[in-house]
């Protein structure tokens, strides 16, 4: 069995962290703490389950933030509770299909927001014919109309965008972009 050179894992270790960085900043975008996203690119390169000590540990942060980390990725499916014999402290693994946590994330945070916004045109617009109804100003009835007219434009969208997360939820979208499947690697 070859020797494991230590320079070889310090280089391993090194590129995984700049990798890892790579995922908590990308999971920004989703509105995911950088912190998080390096809770998940830990977990995810661990090649085991952790306990929170573990990734404190690792992560050298408290055990509250690894705490409300797992909590905050549990939520999103992205981190589920593991099992191991004869450990009695709580592990948890990553969820490795990124396909199930990007729909599951984007669905929870894109359906939220668009629910919102479906609400607040409604709102808007109810508001808006009520004003109508009482004045009498010709050009506040006339804008009145037109800012209704885009406001009607913009919940066609919101429904639009509700089909277009439903889609993503259900895991229709992989008939339209079908997944990549994992090229099997040879051993050399």
């Amino acid at each position: 069995m070859p020797e494991k050179n230590n320079n070889d894992w310090i280089k391993y270790e090194e590129t995984i962290e700049q990798f890892i960085q790579v995922i908590a900043k990308n999971m920004n975008l989703y509105g995911v703490t950088p912190s998080i996203g390096r809770l998940y690119g830990v977990l995810y390169f661990s090649g085991e389950p952790m306990t929170l000590d573990d990734m404190r540990e690792a992560l050298e942060m408290s055990k509250t933030s690894m705490s409300t980390g797992v909590r905050a990725l549990s939520d999103m499916k992205m981190v589920e509770p593991s099992f191991k014999k004869g450990v009695r402290k709580d592990l948890y693994k990553s969820e490795e299909d990124w396909y199930k946590s990007f729909t599951s994330l984007f669905g929870s945070r894109w359906r939220h927001h668009t629910e919102t916004n479906i609400e607040e045109a409604d709102e808007t617009i109810q508001e808006l014919m009520n004003l109508k109804e009482k004045t009498e100003d010709e050009k506040l009835i006339e804008k009145i109309d037109q800012d209704i007219e885009k406001l009607t434009y913009a919940q066609n969208y919101y429904r639009w965008l509700m089909k277009f997360i439903h889609v993503v939820e259900s895991g229709e979208i992989f008939q339209y972009v079908p997944k990549v499947e994992q090229k099997e690697t040879q051993d050399s």
